[in-house]
């Protein structure tokens, strides 16, 4: 238990000095670290999860109960197999989530973004059926992957 305990210390600590997130758990009890975007304005801890899983980890994001449903959280609970290194991987795995969220644009730009391209289009008459919408984002969804690919040093 003081293994599991030390690793969430390395873990709370190590997401603490990326300067972006706030630690909401506390030290005692159950050895866990929960935690949220100190700004959530451009992306959500939901992102955060879906583009973690990229990387193999499975961090569950939600939104606390009744009275505290604007609060998102992620959560790692520190298993005994959790080791230090494992935590120090999913810091480092975190920080390149959260470059990677920097390079996209802002959930509420794309949502104005879109909202402005259906305008047009009711405009003048022409509006895309969900499979088109479903096929362009597949399309710029692959480009954004395939140039990531081309950019990183191709080390698992």
């Amino acid at each position: 238990m003081e293994n599991c305990m030390e690793n969430m210390r390395v873990l709370k600590e190590g997401l603490e000095k990326t300067g972006r997130i706030e630690i909401v758990s506390k030290d005692v009890g159950v050895p866990l670290v929960a935690f949220s975007l100190k700004d959530n304005s451009s992306h959500d801890e939901f992102e955060i999860a879906d583009l973690l899983r990229r990387y193999g980890w499975i961090v569950p994001a939600y939104t606390m109960p009744a009275d505290a449903q604007h609060v998102t959280v992620l959560r790692v609970v520190i298993r005994e197999d959790f080791s230090r290194t494992l935590a120090e991987r999913l810091v480092n795995d975190i920080q390149k989530v959260l470059h990677d969220l920097d390079m996209l644009p802002s959930k509420m730009k794309a949502k104005m973004e879109m909202a402005g391209e259906d305008a047009d289009r009711t405009l003048f008459g022409s509006k895309k059926s969900e499979m088109e919408t479903q096929r362009e984002v597949t399309t710029l969804w692959k480009k954004f992957v395939m140039e990531r690919k081309n950019k990183s040093s191709g080390v698992c």
